[in-house]
């Protein structure tokens, strides 16, 4: 159980960075030329690499692909719903249960073999 709780860790780490990488530029550097918030979002997202590889590898070692990557959307979303609506003040939309939802639906296939 230890390697999936540090896998979740260091996703929720690197998805923190990858978020601010994609989007933070949209709201800080929006009067920038568009190859200034690339340059700086690359510089970013080496830190997202740095969380996310060992994660990958570390997780890989007790899950199956397909897992370690339905864990990685769970955590995107998980990352980026309240980026969006703290952040980016986006408005809190209805669609993100229904993702959620959705997401809990492919955790429980892809999980249940461990679970039976």
């Amino acid at each position: 159980m230890r390697p999936i709780i540090y896998t979740i860790g260091l996703l929720l780490c690197s998805n923190v960075f990858m978020t601010f990488a994609w989007y933070g530029h949209l709201k800080e550097l929006n009067n920038k030329p568009w190859i200034i918030a690339a340059l700086i979002s690359w510089g970013i997202a080496l830190f997202e690499y740095m969380f996310q590889v060992p994660a990958n590898r570390i997780g890989f070692s007790v899950l199956s692909i397909g897992q370690l990557k339905i864990i990685q959307e769970v955590v995107t979303l998980s990352v980026f719903v309240p980026f969006s609506l703290f952040y980016m003040k986006e408005p809190l939309k209805l669609d993100y249960l229904w993702a959620g939802l959705c997401l809990v639906g492919a955790v429980y296939f892809m999980f249940r073999s461990r679970f039976a």
